[in-house]
């Protein structure tokens, strides 16, 4: 007996529509637009109706990650594939890949692999198929060279051998020069190949209540970067101060005495190279996922050579117990430099050494331009503050610019402190997503 259950779909746009009929006839399609657009949706849909036509037998399905993949296309919050063809589907392994076995109307069984793609050596993964439709989320994300390491160029000669070839990509607006246009988008369209090619905003999301959507335009600053790629759907390039908002005007940000509904204390470590220095901050994360506020902020200076692992113990030690002293709140983690092993096995001697009960270890190291991203939206919704005293971390959010010759990425030349920056973001990117 096959199961069924009903999934509660909103009306489509026209554009929608007409975007996913256009896929069934089109080689390369690419759902560009804002967050909450529905792009992806989208996609998911026009892949379910391919994999019923299609006389291929394996598809490919990649995100950044193999996680992303199975959450955006497999689960799509109850919208995905694997609720689709319920009672039709099985999860299981092919070749030691993830993927979804399933059982189409007229087609026999299908094998639909899911993969990462963000990395060097994903391109690994999926070598050895040939795949009929090739659906990607976020794949502007992918892992993109002019290398035989390329995972988007490694997916188009896997399809070479397709009955029925279909590309469907969705992803966010990018900065204008990005190599998702000048090597595949933009280069397909010009070069006149069977593209359909669609920009989606919010407002064309028809299940978005004009409520949802405007607590979803609050949490990005009217007029940033972010705002046109994820509100309008524009291309845009990052220039300039990155946190703008905050460096007009400090004090809107900078609070007196820490909110009563602070839970614990984390600590962030940035360890200095040649020039510049490391740093230490200590951030509380208020309960509710009501936001981080700074505590306490430190930076030892000197040169490669100059500083020594005692000095980083011993700082470090008297940092956690002036924190101690000062508040009556847990001290739960220390989260360190990763790129510095030896520094971090001296502190945690060190630490156990002195008593400390503070879990100490490597920070995640997100990407930097993800870690910014965050803290832009907890700045403009006001849920990150910062205690008056730590001029490390007012300053230095105040002066971070924007790489003038990389784009979305943080100028590193020393004019800026980048080290109480990264220090900051360590302490609370384990917890604060989005």
């Amino acid at each position: 007996m096959i199961k069924r259950k009903t999934i509660p779909w909103q009306p489509l746009s026209q554009k929608h529509k007409e975007y996913i009929q256009s896929c069934m006839d089109h080689t390369f399609n690419f759902a560009e637009g804002a967050v909450r657009s529905g792009k992806t949706i989208a996609n998911v849909l026009a892949f379910a109706a391919l994999l019923e036509r299609s006389p291929d037998k394996l598809h490919l399905v990649s995100g950044t990650t193999l996680t992303t993949a199975l959450t955006n296309i497999g689960d799509c919050n109850g919208f995905g594939l694997e609720h689709i063809f319920r009672g039709r589907c099985r999860w299981g392994k092919h070749k030691g890949n993830t993927c979804l076995f399933v059982k189409t109307m007229k087609r026999g069984e299908k094998i639909v692999i899911f993969a990462g793609g963000g990395k060097a050596d994903s391109y690994k993964k999926i070598r050895g198929n040939s795949y009929g439709i090739w659906i990607a989320t976020e794949v502007n994300k992918h892992y993109i060279s002019g290398d035989d390491q390329c995972f988007i160029d490694e997916a188009f000669n896997r399809q070479l051998a397709a009955k029925m070839r279909r590309v469907l990509w969705d992803f966010n607006p990018d900065y204008p020069s990005h190599p998702i246009y000048s090597e595949y988008v933009d280069k397909y369209v010009e070069m006149g190949l069977n593209v359909n090619h669609t920009k989606f905003t919010i407002w064309d999301n028809l299940s978005i209540s004009p409520e949802r959507r405007a607590e979803i335009e609050a949490q990005y600053e009217i007029g940033s970067f972010w705002y046109r790629r994820s509100i309008l759907g524009e291309r845009a390039a990052a220039e300039g101060l990155i946190f703008p908002q905050f460096a007009e005007d400090p004090e809107k940000w900078t609070v007196k005495t820490l909110p009563d509904d602070v839970a614990q204390i984390i600590i962030g470590v940035d360890y200095g190279g040649n020039h510049s220095a490391s740093a230490f901050v200590a951030v509380g994360l208020r309960k509710g996922e009501r936001g981080v506020v700074v505590i306490r902020d430190k930076r030892i200076k000197g040169r490669k050579g100059e500083i020594t692992p005692d000095m980083i113990e011993q700082e470090f030690i008297g940092f956690v117990r002036g924190l101690s002293e000062s508040f009556d709140i847990p001290i739960t983690y220390a989260f360190m430099d990763s790129e510095a092993q030896y520094l971090t096995a001296g502190v945690i001697r060190a630490a156990r050494k002195a008593g400390l009960k503070l879990a100490i270890g490597d920070s995640r190291k997100t990407p930097i331009a993800e870690r910014i991203s965050i803290k832009a939206r907890l700045i403009s919704q006001h849920r990150w503050s910062v205690l008056e005293g730590c001029e490390n971390v007012i300053k230095s959010t105040a002066t971070q610019l924007w790489d003038p010759q990389n784009p979305d990425r943080r100028l590193d030349n020393g004019t800026c402190d980048i080290d109480t920056a990264d220090a900051e973001e360590y302490a609370w990117e384990r917890f604060i997503r989005w």
